[in-house]
């Protein structure tokens, strides 16, 4: 397999940078309208308070000022006695001339609120219902601004010559059409700047939208050029500082990608020539056997034994293969309460004549009664390689110390050996599936490789953790941490 082939899943990987480049793309889009819509709102805003503003400040100063022209045309009423006898030319000239330069009709009521006179002509000696007189009559002058039909309604109340007495109400209505002239005037000129200020922000927009995406584009032609294999990482030096992390946090899991790339094909070839190994033995001594005509029986029981170790050999490599791929899976836990110190002992009590063959001590030491939830077959082949490889990798005439000890949240097993140990170089490696330190497949130790791969997979997936502490020709100590109840 090729270093590029090897990298297809770092490939596939990256297709989903692209999707998120993609969607940089689209993004920019968005932030163009978001760009219009900040400059458009607060200006649509700023018109609508221009608008408002005016109308609001040019209605009150058009109500007051009618209202104290009202107020000086009630004094004057006052002073001629007009609600008695309305035939002043005088204040029939004033009342007239107010009408004409506010476009707007007078009235004056008397307290029976029979209208004796109208700048209009046209209710005059006629009696008017209207809840605003009424009030008047009472003592309250009012306005009100009507923005439907365009005009300002005004009471003003008129004394008798003492002051005392309400004795008629000025009813004045004024048009307001100068005012929404003028607002509509306003409205226009807002309206234009409103649209330059769109124009504007579009423009703006669009070219910071280009700027912007630059640095992106520039990633996008970078990624294109490692999926295409012109280039081992991703340049990120022309973009901008806030997507260097990205970038940098991309070429890392470019690099752990590849690493587990390169992982994978010396797993295969490893596995390959495990099971090669033992298919060649017996593979010759099936030619030898089969290229003599005359074999004698002890020769053909010699050979025929080394074929039975072989064809467990293989049987072992492969029962290793399939509980290191049933762990990968994840498959079902088969939880339940476990006692811990009698599946140590068990484990130990099977391990005694292996080690007994080598004179090495092996002694259990539990500080306290341990019952956990755990998967017992699964534990119990994580144990039994810890076990079986302090025995096998130890000297002859050493020892074997296993402890158990718990707390009110974890179970700790710890395995110390008087061992060969492992080379500090070599430790980080050591649940690397087929992982040996001198690399040469040596068979003078016999085992698979995958013991520790196979260990350290059931403690991950009791959700615990295992560490080792080694010196070389000084022995080995693994501890393993494992939860007393299973957290899913």
């Amino acid at each position: 397999m090729s270093t590029r082939s090897g990298e297809l899943v770092t490939i596939s990987k990256l297709k989903l940078f692209d999707k998120l480049l993609s969607i940089f793309r689209s993004l920019r889009f968005r932030v163009i309208v978001l760009v219009i819509a900040a400059g458009v709102i607060p200006a649509l805003i700023l018109r609508a308070g221009m608008i408002g503003s005016y109308e609001s400040r040019a209605i009150s100063l058009r109500t007051a000022d009618v209202q104290n022209q009202c107020n000086i045309l009630a004094g004057l009423l006052r002073d001629d006695n007009y609600i008695t006898d309305p035939s002043s030319e005088t204040v029939n000239a004033q009342l007239n001339q107010l009408a004409e330069i506010y476009t707007g009709r007078i009235m004056v009521v008397d307290s029976s609120m029979k209208v004796i006179q109208d700048t209009f002509s046209l209710d005059a000696g006629r009696t008017i219902v209207s809840t605003e007189v009424v009030r008047c009559l009472k003592g309250r002058s009012d306005s009100e601004y009507n923005r439907d039909e365009g005009y300002i309604e005004i009471t003003v109340p008129v004394y008798n010559e003492d002051g005392t007495v309400i004795t008629g109400v000025i009813l004045a209505s004024v048009s307001t059409d100068s005012i929404n002239n003028t607002i509509d005037i306003i409205r226009n000129k807002a309206d234009i700047i409103v649209i330059s200020i769109v124009a504007a922000m579009i423009v703006l927009a669009i070219t910071a939208s280009f700027v912007m995406a630059r640095p992106l584009r520039n990633l996008e032609n970078a990624v294109e050029g490692y999926t295409e294999g012109y280039t081992d990482q991703i340049d990120g030096t022309h973009g901008y500082t806030e997507t260097k992390p990205v970038i940098d946090n991309m070429n890392k899991a470019i690099s752990t990608m590849r690493k587990i790339d390169d992982s994978r094909q010396e797993f295969v070839s490893n596995v390959s020539h495990e099971l090669k190994t033992p298919i060649t033995s017996m593979k010759v001594l099936a030619d030898s056997l089969l290229s003599q005509d005359d074999v004698p029986v002890e020769l053909y029981h010699e050979f025929m034994v080394d074929i039975a170790e072989e064809v467990d050999r293989e049987n072992h490599i492969i029962n290793d293969l399939l509980n290191l791929v049933r762990l990968d899976r994840k498959a079902a836990m088969d939880l339940k309460s476990v006692n811990i110190n009698e599946l140590l002992e068990q484990i130990m009590k099977r391990l005694r004549p292996i080690a007994a063959a080598r004179d090495i001590e092996l002694v259990l030491e539990s500080f306290r009664p341990v019952i956990a939830e755990v998967d017992e077959t699964k534990l119990s082949l994580a144990f039994t390689n810890l076990m079986e490889n302090a025995v096998k990798y130890n000297k002859d005439a050493g020892w074997v110390h296993v402890s158990l000890n718990a707390d009110h949240k974890y179970f700790y097993v710890k395995v110390s050996d008087s061992g060969i140990g492992i080379p500090e170089e070599d430790i980080e490696h050591i649940f690397d599936r087929f992982y040996r330190g001198d690399k040469s497949h040596s068979t003078e130790i016999t085992g698979t490789g995958l013991g520790l791969a196979i260990t350290r997979s059931a403690v991950v997936l009791h959700r615990g953790a295992i560490k080792v502490y080694s010196k070389p020709q000084e022995g080995t100590t693994f501890t393993v941490r494992i939860p007393l109840t299973y957290i899913a």
